[in-house]
């Protein structure tokens, strides 16, 4: 399985959380690792070389990144990971099941954060909603894709925002699968700017998104 699977970590300045990422894709031997690097100035590409990836550069913006690492990748199926999300100990077992089922649907994993609080929780709890209830997991929660779907459903667009929801949305539901395993994010962001803040900017963002607002203008009220 590993072999034939190719990982992309779009990344930009983020040293501090990438080497948790790799190490986690380290379950998965044989498996390449693109990091698709949008200029950092941080140490990110030393930390991905460390990593044992192979290190691409993009102009910045995350939809145009993941593009341009599928567009490179050898392998025939695709995960693609924020570089602040690894996923939990044994996705190695649950991934390979799921691509033993054939190419007909994607996957995701599940969403959790690395943080103890009853935020935390309760926000995992809102995205298990999101996802059962509208079919929206996000770019956090990761995709595994074989190649011949992500191309026939049009790859990744670079859009500066939205793009994890662009794609899912444009595959559906029936193309859509839950891993039985969660992919743990950085919680550095809702703890920064408070919980209750940055999920309600979160929820504005994609609701804009719904209403037809460019990606552009969604971008700049995101920050």
């Amino acid at each position: 399985m590993e072999r034939n699977l190719t990982i992309v970590v779009p990344a930009l300045d983020a040293a501090r959380t990438l080497g948790a990422t790799l190490e986690a894709c380290a379950e998965t031997a044989g498996a390449e690792v693109l990091v698709v690097d949008g200029g950092s100035r941080d140490g990110t590409r030393e930390v991905a070389r460390r990593g044992g990836a192979r290190v691409l550069d993009s102009a910045p913006g995350r939809g145009r990144q993941l593009a341009l690492g599928a567009g490179a990748a050898r392998g025939g199926w695709l995960l693609f990971l924020h570089a602040d999300t690894r996923p939990a100990p044994g996705w190695t077992e649950a991934a390979r099941g799921f691509m033993a089922q054939g190419t007909g649907r994607a996957a995701y994993f599940a969403f959790a954060l690395d943080d103890p609080s009853p935020e935390a929780r309760r926000l995992e709890r809102l995205v298990a909603w999101r996802c059962r209830a509208l079919a929206l997991p996000y770019g956090d929660q990761g995709l595994l894709i074989p190649r011949a779907l992500y191309e026939a459903a049009g790859g990744f667009r670079p859009l500066p925002l939205m793009e994890d929801v662009d794609l899912v949305w444009r595959l559906g539901r029936r193309r859509l699968a839950a891993l039985p395993v969660a992919a743990v994010t950085s919680a550095e962001r809702w703890r920064r700017e408070g919980w209750r803040r940055r999920s309600a900017c979160n929820l504005a963002c994609l609701s804009l998104w719904f209403l037809g607002v460019p990606p552009g203008a969604i971008k700049r009220f995101y920050g």
